[in-house]
């Protein structure tokens, strides 16, 4: 019988958050942790406005859920992802948390780190960026100069989007990505894009209103840099459309409801050809350490949540070094309880 447990958390962010849909100083989060005798595997999912999810939403449901939860017979993560998505059909969020805890505890179980349990091995893995909310210029550049690292994603959707970046690039010479989040016009982004590309960036996410086809259509024939589908990829059902208008998707955890469909879809885009980015919705170290168990898999990483905010959970997981993120220790996920 599974031994369900939960805590809610708020991650103060060093800089206030700010994207084109909003701004926030915290981050709202839950923890949940299944055990089995003396094992216990971890799990994490946000609150994220834009996406009508709340910490108090997803508890009600766990404790709705309790009994039939911890009445499963974990013997597979595959299946006890099966047994959630009927169980709370739609809660992605609550799901993820969930798969992610259940790899955790099943990792414990085989005595084997998640990757390995997936079939992967620890090479070829992408550097993680670090992101830069949207800010003035002088924002912008205090924020990099404080954290020198090789690759920088910028949040544009201001009326200083360029400033932002020529400022920016004045004092480096790293990486930079930028992401609108469906914060332009088919207009604005023919304005920007010539500048962009001189300024060598690397690609861009969801520039354009996810629903907008159209306009997506012809703003990919506009530019040379990679485009990457976040918005408008919620799952594997939009892949046939994104292999047209994109060249690659953001697969985030919460957003596709757990590592057991986040494997499938990654798998399922690389067949038509397209780059996969790991992306995070500022979770603390239990959703990036659980998201980093699929980097072998990854063309991007933007696993940065902990370097952004204050884990408050006393979790010990994943390890940065001048945007490397360093192979896992242990087993499961390689989570550790410091306090």
């Amino acid at each position: 019988m599974l031994q369900l447990q939960y805590q809610r958390h708020n991650f103060p962010f060093q800089y206030p958050f700010r994207i084109s849909k909003g701004i926030k100083t915290q981050q709202e989060s839950l923890s949940i942790s299944l055990g089995i005798a003396a094992l216990r595997g971890y799990g994490e999912a946000t609150a994220i406005s834009y996406h009508n999810v709340t910490v108090e939403d997803m508890i009600a449901l766990l404790e709705a859920k309790r009994r039939m939860i911890e009445q499963y017979n974990l013997n597979s993560p595959d299946r006890f992802w099966h047994f959630l998505h009927h169980l709370i059909p739609g809660e992605h969020f609550l799901t993820s948390a969930l798969d992610i805890a259940g790899w955790d505890l099943f990792g414990h179980m085989k005595r084997q780190p998640v990757y390995q349990l997936m079939g992967l091995e620890w090479k070829d893995i992408p550097l993680t960026d670090y992101t830069i909310a949207i800010a003035s210029p002088e924002e912008a550049i205090s924020r990099v100069q404080a954290h020198p690292w090789p690759i920088y994603k910028v949040k544009l959707g201001s009326r200083e989007d360029m400033d932002v970046i020529k400022a920016i690039r004045s004092v480096t010479d790293a990486k930079i990505r930028v992401d609108a989040n469906e914060g332009w016009t088919l207009e604005e982004a023919r304005i920007l894009l010539p500048e962009l590309e001189q300024a060598g960036i690397e690609l861009i996410e969801q520039p354009l209103e996810k629903g907008n086809v159209e306009d997506m259509r012809i703003l990919k024939t506009l530019t040379s840099i990679p485009i990457i589908a976040d918005e408008a990829c919620q799952g594997i059902k939009d892949l046939e459309q994104i292999a047209g208008l994109y060249d690659g998707i953001n697969v985030k955890l919460s957003k596709c409801s757990g590592l057991t469909p986040g494997a499938d879809i990654i798998r399922a885009a690389k067949a038509k050809g397209l780059k996969v980015m790991l992306g995070s919705m500022n979770e603390g170290v239990i959703g990036a350490t659980a998201l980093s168990h699929l980097l072998p898999l990854a063309d991007y990483a933007d696993i940065d949540g902990p370097l952004l905010s204050e884990d408050t959970t006393g979790m010990q997981g994943i390890r940065y070094e001048n945007g490397h993120i360093l192979q896992p220790q242990g087993t499961g996920l390689g989570l550790k309880k410091v306090n």
